[in-house]
């Protein structure tokens, strides 16, 4: 049972129970469409005179559509979906090396997008990505919602502050704020991985949309963690919640994490040590082709055996360290999301090897370890949700978006006792 905060709570009132009628059949249309009115009624056990006003308001603001379904004989039916044509919000994906600016409609889908090399510079990074949300804008007709950004770093989802960014040494950078006051939109900034999990809640494979506590585990040159605790992303004291990849969990990794320890999760699980732990074996021979993760892996799927070697021993110490979340946390599932997946039928086995291996009892591993579903698109899609979310989320959660921030998002869950 969850303690009512006596400083943030509001009776409800008769506005409040229609909005949250609103958000539960607009969430039905996302997840069912196209679905008709009768079926919204059977589904949602509301009167269909309510359905009616509900999905009259919902057209009216742009946000479904209207569509002559098949018939079977007589008048075809008259079906619901989300209106995809038009761009609704901005995606800013903020990597270490590359930085991806996108639009995106209602279902997540990228309508147009630009990309360029991340300036080490945080004012040079904020011009370009300031100049490609421009360009964008003029590109629809639609008022966007919203721009999202997710960062490699400890980010104030709150004020849209980057605190620290260890790879560029950013600190406390309103980056929010600033493209907001740029381009007059409003902003929510994340870390990349507290994006890319509420991306699994939204946009993930409905095994995964269905479970309301999980921890993504995103593997790239360094590694994060999104924590999801009943169903909203959990950000801890300033944001700081799901630095996992800081955890010790050795000592004399083959590399330095980004805050330059080698006793860290990133630096033994890590894109970065997979290759490191490659480049040594052959007497340090193998490291002087410059070899790059995606040919690392296309070469171990190929079946060289040095590079098998390297993704095994990392997906070994990425066991390790998901076998201690699952000690202090105990979630339903941990998604492991990142170019890695591409060989998931590799590094599964070692992976759970591991984690059964390390675990206190096996009894208790009823845990799940799923690969994402999302691709290389993960951050994307995180962006696109950090704004979405806002769209579809319950009205029982903090404020939406604010000028350079949001709060926790929640999603909603969609049972008749909360319909009626």
């Amino acid at each position: 049972m969850r303690q009512i905060d006596l400083k943030n709570a509001s009776v409800a009132h008769t506005e409040t129970v229609g909005g949250i009628n609103r958000q539960i059949v607009l969430n039905y249309v996302r997840e069912r469409e196209p679905i008709s009115r009768a079926a919204l009624a059977q589904e949602t056990a509301l009167q269909r005179s309510t359905i009616s006003r509900l999905v009259d308001g919902l057209i009216a603001e742009g946000l479904i559509e209207e569509q002559e379904g098949k018939s079977s004989g007589g008048r075809p039916p008259t079906l619901l979906r989300l209106r995809g044509s038009a761009a609704v919000a901005i995606g800013v994906d903020l990597a270490t090396t590359r930085t991806v600016v996108a639009t995106s409609n209602l279902a997540g889908r990228v309508l147009h997008r630009e990309e360029f090399a991340t300036n080490p510079r945080s004012d040079k990074t904020l011009k370009l990505i300031v100049a490609a949300v421009r360009r964008l804008v003029r590109k629809t007709d639609q008022r966007i919602e919203g721009i999202g950004i997710s960062l490699p770093g400890i980010v104030e989802s709150k004020t849209g502050t980057a605190l620290f960014v260890p790879f560029f040494k950013w600190q406390d950078w309103a980056i929010g704020q600033e493209v907001s006051n740029a381009v007059g939109i409003p902003v929510v900034a994340d870390n990349d991985a507290n994006a890319a999990a509420l991306a699994e809640l939204w946009f993930g494979r409905p095994a995964i949309r269905g479970i309301r506590d999980f921890i993504l585990v995103l593997v790239e040159e360094g590694l994060g963690t999104g924590l999801v605790l009943d169903g909203e992303v959990y950000h801890g004291q300033n944001g700081a919640a799901g630095e996992c990849g800081h955890m010790n969990i050795g000592t004399r990794a083959p590399i330095e994490c980004a805050a330059g320890s080698r006793e860290c999760w990133e630096a033994f699980a890590s894109e970065r040590s997979a290759l490191a732990r490659y480049a040594r074996l052959g007497d340090g021979k193998n490291g002087r082709d410059g070899l790059t993760f995606a040919s690392l892996m296309e070469r171990a799927r190929a079946g060289h055996e040095p590079e098998r070697t390297a993704l095994i021993e990392t997906a070994e110490y990425l066991g390790v360290g998901i076998s201690n979340l699952i000690k202090c946390i105990s979630p339903k599932a941990v998604i492991v999301a990142g170019n890695i997946t591409r060989v998931w039928s590799l590094i599964a086995r070692p992976l759970e090897d591991a984690i059964g291996e390390h675990s206190i009892w096996r009894g208790l591993d009823s845990c799940r370890i799923i690969p994402s579903t999302l691709g290389h698109q993960t951050r994307l899609m995180g962006t696109f949700s950090l704004i979405l979310a806002n769209k579809f989320a319950s009205l029982r959660s903090e404020p939406a978006i604010q000028a350079a921030g949001a709060g926790r998002r929640k999603a909603v869950p969609l049972s008749r006792s909360q319909a009626t």
